[in-house]
Parts: C-alpha cells; sequence; structure tokens
C-alpha cells in the first residue's frame, strides 16, 4: 500500500563534490615466465580459470547492440533500487487535458489563452501553471489559490472521470515490471494530491500499485527543485544514487539533476532537442519505448549524456 508522505522536516545534503584518489603512473609489466610444456600436468592444460573480478549481468543477458557508440559500458550504470514515475506527461496523457482545463478556466475570467502558453510552466505545479500566465496576459488581482480551485472542479468533472483512459499505453506494464524485477516504485509529481489521485483513477492506476505517492502539497519549492525526489526517495529508503527519475518536462529533468538522479525522458510533451538542454540519461519517445533493460542497465540505442 502506498505511504503518503507527511511535511518533510529536513532532507539529507547531497554530496557537493566527490573525492578520487589522484591518478599515478602505472607499473611497469612484469616479465612473463614461460614454462616448458613437459613441466606443465596435463590436467592444468586442460583447466579453464574464471577471470578475475565479478561478472556483469548485463553483459551476461544483454543482447549485441547494433550501435555500439551509444551502449553503456557493463557496470557503468551503477546499482537501481527504485524508480520515480512522474504523473502528468510521464504514466498519464494528461498535459494537454491541463492546458485545456487552463483554457476553460482563464475564459471564464475573461481572458483569452491558448494552450501554447501554459507549455512554460508545466511540471511546475498548478499554482505556476496558472499564475505564470495570469502574469503573462497581465491579469490583475489573481488568486493562485481560488483559481486552482476552480481548475481542479473544471479538470475533474470535464477531463480527468474515472476510467477515462487517460493512461499512456504500457505504463501498467511497466510498473509492474519494475515491482517484480524488486525495484521499489513511486508517484513523484509537482501536481496536487487531488489531481494525482483523480489522474490515477481515470488512468485505471491503483494507488495500492506504489510503495509511495509523493505529491505538491507538503512542499513549498517544486520542481526544478529537487525536494519532490528527495523526498520519494526518503520515504521508500534508497538512496539517491539509486534511484531513476522518469520525466517528461524540462523542470522534472532539471529537478532529477539537481537531486543527482539519473532520469530517463520521454518526448510526450517536448521534442528531443529541448530535452537534450536538461541533459537527461536516456531519451525515449513514450513510457511504452522504455523497457526494463533501460532501467536496471541504462539500454542502448539511446541518447545518453552519463
Amino acid at each position: 500500500m502506498a505511504r503518503h508522505l507527511a511535511p518533510p522536516g529536513s532532507f539529507h545534503r547531497l554530496l557537493a563534490s566527490r573525492h578520487y584518489p589522484p591518478s599515478s603512473p602505472a607499473p611497469p609489466p612484469r616479465p612473463l615466465l614461460l614454462l616448458p610444456k613437459t613441466l606443465i600436468p596435463p590436467a592444468a592444460a586442460a583447466m579453464e580459470f574464471p577471470r578475475r573480478g565479478r561478472r556483469d549481468v548485463a553483459a551476461a543477458s544483454a543482447p549485441a547492440s547494433s550501435s555500439p557508440e551509444t551502449e553503456v559500458a557493463p557496470g557503468a550504470w551503477g546499482k537501481v533500487s527504485a524508480v520515480l514515475f512522474d504523473m502528468d506527461g510521464v504514466l498519464c496523457n494528461s498535459e494537454e487535458l491541463s492546458r485545456l482545463a487552463g483554457v476553460d478556466l482563464f475564459a471564464e475570467m475573461g481572458v483569452d489563452v491558448t494552450g501554447d502558453d501554459f507549455v512554460p510552466y508545466m511540471g511546475t505545479g498548478e499554482a505556476n501553471f496558472l499564475g505564470g500566465v495570469a502574469k503573462l496576459k497581465g491579469v490583475k488581482d489573481f488568486n493562485a489559490e481560488s483559481a486552482k480551485k476552480r481548475f481542479f472542479e473544471i479538470y475533474l468533472d470535464k477531463y480527468a472521470k474515472p476510467n477515462a483512459g487517460i493512461g499512456f499505453p504500457g505504463a501498467l506494464d511497466l510498473v509492474t515490471e519494475c515491482k517484480n524485477a524488486g525495484l521499489k516504485v513511486a508517484v513523484a509529481s509537482s501536481a496536487d494530491r487531488i489531481k494525482v489521485d483523480a489522474n490515477l483513477a481515470a488512468a485505471g492506476l491503483p494507488l495500492s500499485l506504489f510503495d509511495a505517492i509523493v505529491s505538491a502539497d507538503a512542499f513549498e519549492n517544486l520542481k526544478p527543485a529537487p525536494d519532490i525526489f528527495l523526498a520519494a526517495s526518503k520515504t521508500l529508503g534508497v538512496d539517491t544514487d539509486e534511484c531513476i527519475v522518469i520525466e517528461d518536462a524540462l523542470a522534472g529533468v532539471q529537478a532529477a539533476k539537481a537531486a543527482e538522479m539519473r532520469c530517463i525522458a520521454v518526448m510526450t510533451t517536448l521534442e528531443e532537442d529541448a530535452l537534450q538542454q536538461a541533459s537527461p540519461s536516456l531519451i525515449r519517445k513514450n513510457i511504452g519505448d522504455i523497457s526494463i533493460r533501460d532501467i536496471l542497465y541504462g539500454g542502448s540505442n539511446a541518447y545518453h549524456s552519463m
């Protein structure tokens, strides 16, 4: 059952720097000692000895890549223990629906806006999502809280009814695969809890599917600040460097990087060139194109910035 986050007192500080031992010249190679074949026992000559070092699971099971230049070297991806899913634009095909609800809201206020006006504020929480457009259009005496309340009324009544089928194809499958692989899974969204619950219900994704649900209600600093992702990792009891974030918004990718987490970006909201500005670890078309191999091993044939 999902654990619901209480407002955090403080988050653990990220390491400001990492120290590595200075490099030193390699020692000269030792001379190779060759023994006459007569001195080598036949049993030893036929024996195969294992290579030194741990064999990487990915290297053992992965098929050969058609693009080796984009393949992550075995072991380079690192350990993965949890996956943090953004909601709008990742699990749920709801970004456009949110923009439409925003257009409806401003129409009630007598202000003419378009869906594109909201794009720069996606993934930053409803107060910024609506407030940014209000400022752009010069709306006077704009009250973010009352606007949010009406926005949610419009959104839930018109666009996010239960089992409305707004879940992205492959979302449920990937979450299930992650759980079957022993990974913890969480929703980590800049949306308010009322919208998170409504969207997951409309997408057919039960709350019980997730180990934690972290929403904007408990936070002052939303994405691109790392607070939501840091809180999710703390709630799950997983170190930040063992978390993978899946995001669609530039602010979300920036938040993942600020939390020092690897991030797989999907192109459901922005084009690849725009996402690359934040240097995600991988880029995929949508959640249905993300494989469990991408999450566990860094995948292949993908854009990498690691």
